[in-house]
């Protein structure tokens, strides 16, 4: 598998220039939502990238390698993709993820229930329940 495909790439580092800009101006670090997902097929520790900076490789994001304490930082996608696993496997790429909130709520969902596994539930059941039931359809008659 491809772990970063050229639209993630786009995204997160024009994630990044956005980032690097407020700070040069002052302000406030945008709260980007997470444009990828990684994780241990065969462990607990995952990633939620959402920035690419301009080295190619240093991403920032939240990561949780599984002890319980997610933290927000730079991680490598080098290293990461130079991880081996049991019977063969790799870190991975989510390929369904869909990221529904800013990282800052990421990573105080990730805090609270102590992985990034276990936020992806309740931010999922937090969204729906936002959004209301679904809309029954109307009749014509």
């Amino acid at each position: 598998m491809i772990i970063l495909e050229p639209n993630h790439i786009a995204v997160l580092t024009a994630n990044c220039v956005s980032s690097r800009a407020a700070q040069g101006n002052g302000e406030r670090d945008p709260d980007h939502v997470p444009v990828v997902k990684f994780f241990n097929p065969v462990g607990a520790a995952t990633w939620l990238a959402t920035e690419l900076l301009e080295d190619g490789d240093t991403l920032f994001g939240l990561a949780d390698l599984g002890f319980g304490c997610p933290e927000l930082g730079y991680f490598s996608l080098r290293e990461i993709t130079e991880i081996r696993l049991p019977f063969g496997l790799r870190i991975e790429r989510d390929i369904g993820f869909d990221a529904m909130v800013p990282l800052s709520e990421w990573a105080e969902a990730a805090r609270g229930a102590g992985s990034i596994i276990h936020a992806q539930a309740l931010i999922r059941h937090l969204t729906r329940s936002q959004s209301g039931p679904p809309k029954a359809e109307q009749s014509t008659s």
